[in-house]
């Protein structure tokens, strides 16, 4: 009789893709418009200025100029305030 347990699968192997998130164009960059400046996943920066914001919350430029980074407070639903940094670009002048 055998004693060897029966050799079943490994528990390794397994991993996700990465999403590739975060911030793609820092201030003082230049960028053209509708770049991609942030991906994320939910709402940690704000779109500002000369920016808007697609539906997967990934943040692009609205004109072509020069990314810049702001702190503002935002009221949120409960009425607390939180600090959050807001995104902007900054248009060439032509």
């Amino acid at each position: 009789m055998a004693h060897k347990k029966a050799g079943g699968s490994t528990q390794n192997g397994r991993d996700s893709v990465a999403k590739r998130r975060g911030v793609k164009r820092f201030g003082g960059q230049k960028v053209n418009a509708g770049e991609v400046l942030i991906r994320q996943k939910g709402y940690w920066y704000r779109p500002g200025l000369n920016t808007h914001l697609g539906k997967d919350w990934t943040i692009h430029a609205s004109v072509n100029g020069v990314v810049r980074f702001s702190e503002r407070r935002f009221a949120k639903f409960n009425g607390n305030r939180e600090r959050c940094t807001v995104i902007h670009v900054e248009p060439v002048a032509a």
